[in-house]
């Protein structure tokens, strides 16, 4: 079986090797030839993921159309600044039906668009399915074990999927609720920059776990009003992913969180972290999503307003702390 993997940061990798240590035909595809060179070079991502070594079964490439021709599955892993980008690069060699999976987490920050929704609109010839769950690529590419859930409107699709990806150490559910499954992995990476914003002000575990709990209220009114089924929430993409995301310091937003809780500015955060933070995007679009769908969402208002308008970090926490009191559902 030949499956492409499209994007070579950490996840794009750690997927990959994943992949080929079941023994699958792996295309690693980057965006630039010296990364490829890089690659295929040192046998490593040492920027993303030193020590791990890429299998031979990998081969790394710069050419789109190799690495999609005849594949039985591709992977997309760009982030959600490149999604429409790499959509339109991939289209002219997708055929019709052949079998797409987005890993990347996030929203298309100018159109509100989920990612799915993107390469939908990009390459419609394509069945586009979804997976998600609280999957840190440090650990994935060490053979941690690890679960996730793949959603699709196919639950035949779902399956195969499922079964590509099964192993000893990587654990698949499937689900049917592709609007849940990606507004779980995508919103809370806002919920977790505040939880690092937390950490930053000094504030303790009491404070994150109110934050992760109306965080996780939050997601969930969204969803439920964009469609997706609120159970969906209470499971990996949802309180599995939340909960690793705010708590691990692998979680590049909640690094970039405590960062701007330390009292520094968003280039300042952006440059140390040197890695898309999806939170700070997701932030603005899940904003404007909260408008549109009439959902109140403070936590994620008040990350909006320390983000772009410049509010105070601890101003933030007093204003959510004394909102007018009501019951908790």
């Amino acid at each position: 079986m030949k499956i492409a993997v499209i994007g070579s940061g950490g996840w794009g990798t750690a997927v990959a090797v994943l992949l080929a240590k079941k023994g699958y035909d792996v295309r690693l595809w980057s965006w630039i030839q010296e990364e490829t060179d890089r690659l295929n070079r040192d046998r490593e991502n040492k920027e993303f993921l030193p020590g791990v070594q890429l299998p031979d079964n990998i081969v790394c490439s710069h050419d789109t159309k190799e690495c999609v021709d005849g594949a039985d599955l591709i992977v997309t892993a760009a982030p959600s600044p490149a999604t429409r980008s790499t959509a339109k690069t991939l289209a002219p060699y997708v055929e019709r039906g052949q079998k797409m999976l987005n890993i990347s987490k996030g929203l298309e920050e100018s159109t509100l668009l989920r990612l799915s929704e993107v390469y939908k609109e990009e390459i419609p010839q394509a069945n586009i399915s979804v997976m998600s769950g609280p999957s840190h690529a440090e650990e994935v590419s060490r053979g941690l074990p690890t679960t996730n859930v793949v959603a699709s409107e196919n639950i035949e699709t779902a399956k195969f999927i499922q079964d590509i990806f099964m192993s000893e150490m990587f654990r698949v559910y499937t689900s049917a609720d592709i609007i849940g499954v990606e507004l779980g992995g995508a919103l809370k990476n806002v919920i977790a920059l505040c939880a690092g914003i937390s950490d930053g002000l000094g504030y303790g575990d009491n404070t994150k776990a109110a934050l992760m709990t109306r965080g996780l209220a939050e997601i969930a009114r969204l969803g439920k009003a964009m469609g997706a089924d609120e159970k969906t929430f209470m499971g990996l993409s949802g309180v599995g992913d939340l909960i690793v995301t705010c708590t691990s310091m692998h979680s590049r937003n909640r690094r970039a969180g405590i960062m701007l809780g330390e009292g520094k500015s968003l280039d300042e955060t952006l440059k140390a972290v040197h890695m898309v933070v999806e939170g700070v995007n997701t932030a603005r679009a899940a904003y404007e999503l909260a408008k549109k769908y009439n959902v109140q969402m403070p936590i994620v208002e008040e990350a909006y307003n320390i983000l772009y308008n410049g509010r105070n970090a601890k101003e933030a926490v007093l204003r959510l702390m004394n909102r007018e009191k009501r019951e908790e559902r």
